[in-house]
């Protein structure tokens, strides 16, 4: 089967969707010019908005009334994104974001910084027109556990006895986190507690198995398909799944090439480490537990009632997954 993203996952909320962008620009504006003209280097840098498009789809899944409600959520789900990724190009010194220069190479890490900071102001501004303390709360410990995932990320750079458990504890909170509160936020708005829990797992599922192909792409993509540069994560000392993996297959010289690589950071030897990643067996693991991710994310989707929206869910978690082929 062929997806095709605009008819078979945005169609059914495209106007909510469109809605939503014009929030999104209306939020974006500001008195400081500078604030202005970052703001919107970022928000128009592209990318298909699947965090946002998962909460209009979640929320039309549920049954919710007033869709108002969902285009301001979902306008708040992107800006926080979008912040989230200004700071992260700021803290790995990124040059290329989704084939553009990132906000930091174009201006400089203090303005990249605080445009991030007046974004996550601004969206939390947004959310609290909504009016709605259950969903507050829920954003106000997401968020933080979101710069806590970056932070565990940064800890756990150049560190090659980084485990399976703590990288994935590091992808729920720089990833995954997001996206549980983009379908959750939907279930709380829609007043369906019933949904709310598997919701949160089927974007949890999502959100673990989309960062693992994203991992994997750094080793199998290049530049232009990939949006930045192949390699970025080696070249800072990232231990992510295919590295971890092919350490953990890899035996002698392989094994000390991988494991030096990590703990010093550059891509000097991107090449060998790369072909180590393939004949391992590193990428095969990886690419199995995308698939078991995604599988445990549709089977979290069946508690939901089955409509068009449930079906374009279905469509966007097996569009992520066919990455890889």
């Amino acid at each position: 089967m062929v997806i095709d993203f605009k008819q078979d996952i945005l169609s059914p909320v495209a106007t909510d969707f469109a809605a939503m962008d014009r929030l999104i620009n209306e939020g974006i504006s500001s008195k400081v010019g500078l604030v202005m003209s970052v703001s919107k280097h970022v928000v128009e840098a592209g990318g298909k908005r699947m965090r946002p498009i998962m909460c209009l789809l979640a929320a039309r899944a549920c049954g919710l009334a007033d869709m108002q409600q969902a285009q301001h959520l979902a306008a708040v789900i992107e800006m926080l994104h979008t912040a989230t990724l200004v700071h992260d190009d700021v803290v790995d010194e990124s040059s290329l974001r989704r084939g553009r220069p990132t906000a930091n190479a174009t201006w400089n890490n203090q303005t990249a910084v605080l445009v991030g900071d007046f974004l996550i102001s601004r969206a939390f501004d947004l959310l609290v027109d909504l009016n709605n303390m259950t969903l507050l709360k829920d954003f106000s410990t997401g968020t933080c556990e979101i710069a806590e995932g970056e932070v565990l990320q940064l800890q756990s750079q150049h560190q090659p006895e980084t485990t399976e458990e703590t990288y994935l504890r590091i992808i729920h909170g720089k990833t995954s986190r997001l996206f549980e509160l983009a379908t959750e936020g939907a279930a709380i708005l829609a007043g369906t507690e019933e949904y709310r829990e598997p919701l949160r797992r089927f974007a949890g599922h999502f959100g673990n198995a989309f960062q693992i192909i994203d991992d994997i792409l750094d080793y199998t993509s290049d530049a232009e398909t990939l949006g930045k540069n192949i390699g970025d994560d080696l070249m800072e000392g990232k231990p992510t799944l295919p590295l971890i993996s092919a350490l953990a297959h890899s035996t002698g010289n392989d094994h000390e090439i991988i494991r030096r690589s990590i703990a010093t950071g550059g891509v000097e030897h991107l090449d060998k480490v790369i072909e180590i990643v393939h004949h391992s067996g590193g990428l095969d693991y990886c690419q199995t537990r995308a698939q078991q991710e995604t599988d445990a994310a549709l089977e979290a989707l069946k508690a939901l009632p089955d409509n068009e929206y449930r079906q374009a869910l279905i469509n966007l978690t097996l569009m992520a997954l066919h990455r890889l082929q």
